[in-house]
């Protein structure tokens, strides 16, 4: 299940990378306290900790973290430019430990333990704390919308392909004062509009899914998550494009720091996460794309889904975790 497979060498799977995950996503539940900013600090502290000790066990896989938890400190373990692993295949990782922590410190949706793996070169390098224009859809979406397209034009020629009208469709945003014109077009236009507090990897990829609950994901967000997210479209066989929106003074130099040669470009699928790619995500919280960890007698169960691009494979998995037998990595 690996990203390339020579014959004798066993590579990291599908079902490796979905237990990384699973440590990063059962762990902070338990470690959220009532007050809420703490709250998120201590959950992202601990899933970081978790997902980096369980990483080091599947032992074939090493690699630079060129998308790094957004916020994390720089000597953090999943800070952007840290190392994971310590033998085997040189790959790119981009990873959230705790993608919408506010939303697990308050108990709210669409909370994900996230993770991607690609062949060395082939992800989207970024900076933390820079944003991304963003379009995701479902593969019916490929040549049809377009990221330098208005919202009206996108939502028409998307209706037009699925046979229904505007009003049928649904846009997800990010409740942010900056979309307040967008979320405006999009009911001018007649479309339904979701929005969201929290998580928008889980809500791109519940738009790049049929049935999914949304259509289109439209706005800005973290560049970071559009990296993860496009990693995890590209497995599901979807359409999504982003651009780079450098809003502080240093934005730009850091992009250009990073080999970014034009920040203003149009970003294709493949610019963001070329080549192979595995993804894995575990739900924190339940969400649009998949649900969260449930907490029974002595363990508790956790929901996640593995993603492969060289097969197109899209696996979800529900763990029961007993804590009596709970391994050390």
């Amino acid at each position: 299940h690996g990203l390339d497979q020579p014959a004798g060498k066993r590579h990291v799977g599908l079902e490796d990378l979905g237990h990384v995950r699973e440590e990063g996503a059962v762990l902070p539940q338990r470690a959220v306290p009532r007050e809420e900013r703490q709250g998120e600090q201590d959950a992202e502290r601990v899933a970081g900790e978790a997902i980096a000790k369980a990483f080091s066990g599947i032992g074939d896989v090493q690699g630079e973290i060129v998308v790094g938890d957004p916020q994390a400190d720089k000597d953090a373990p999943l800070a952007t430019g840290a190392r994971l692993g310590e033998r085997g295949e040189d790959v790119d990782i981009a990873v959230d430990p705790l993608e919408g922590s506010m939303s697990c410190a308050l108990g709210g949706p669409n909370a994900m333990s996230v993770m991607a793996l690609a062949e060395k070169g082939k992800l989207l390098r970024c900076s933390p704390g820079v944003y991304m224009d963003k379009i995701a859809t479902a593969a019916d979406g490929r040549g049809v919308v377009d990221l330098d397209a208005t919202p009206e034009e996108n939502l028409k020629a998307l209706a037009k392909v699925r046979g229904c009208y505007v009003g049928d469709l649904t846009v997800v945003v990010l409740d942010r004062p900056r979309h307040d014109g967008l979320i405006d077009t999009v009911r001018a236009a007649g479309a339904r509009v979701k929005l969201i507090h929290h998580g928008d990897v889980s809500a791109a990829l519940a738009a790049a899914r049929p049935g999914g609950g949304a259509d289109l994901l439209l706005g800005s967000g973290g560049a970071s998550q559009g990296v993860l997210a496009a990693a995890a479209i590209k497995c599901m066989g979807g359409f999504m494009q982003g651009r780079f929106t450098p809003r502080r003074p240093g934005d730009r130099k850091a992009l250009y720091g990073l080999d970014v040669e034009d920040p203003d470009a149009k970003l294709e699928l493949d610019d963001m996460a070329g080549g192979n790619i595995l993804f894995a995500a575990t739900g924190v919280t339940d969400g649009d794309f998949v649900e969260g960890v449930d907490f029974v007698g002595g363990g508790a169960i956790s929901h996640s889904v593995v993603m492969r691009s060289q097969s197109g494979t899209v696996r979800y998995l529900t763990t029961h975790h007993a804590f009596d037998y709970a391994p050390e990595y």
